[in-house]
């Protein structure tokens, strides 16, 4: 079964860049994410993975009728925001559970494990 490992975080802007600026900086040798990824390909679960930008670069669409409203920012205010995903096949919620306790996040962090619906029609067109 497929399970999103969403993390979020709690950081401002300012203090987001500069975490990704020293990841970048650091990036000559593994890091706890590196091997984190690792383990989890290695395990044959990892089906993909990313790192998104702070909310305040969002740019969101919304549906008004047949009229597409275009605004800068997250569709609400939260004081939790989504910094990346990893997209895991397990065999049930206590294996994806699993695999998000293993997530080496800091204070603060967050990690929702949310099950991903499969056997949907538009699922097809992917494959």
């Amino acid at each position: 079964m497929k399970y999103a490992l969403l993390i979020y975080t709690t950081a401002a802007a300012e203090e987001y860049a500069a975490a990704v600026t020293a990841g970048r900086q650091a990036a000559t040798g593994p890091g706890p994410w590196t091997e984190y990824t690792q383990a989890a390909r290695d395990a044959g679960v990892l089906l993909g993975a990313e790192q998104l930008t702070h909310t305040e670069t969002a740019t969101s669409v919304r549906f008004r009728g047949e009229d597409r409203l275009i605004t800068d920012g997250p569709f609400m205010e939260t004081k939790e925001h989504l910094l990346g995903f990893y997209l895991i096949d397990v065999a049930d919620l206590d294996a994806a559970l699993d695999w998000a306790g293993r997530m080496p996040v800091r204070e603060g962090q967050i990690v929702e494990v949310r099950a991903a619906l499969s056997g949907m029609a538009w699922q097809k067109v992917l494959g």
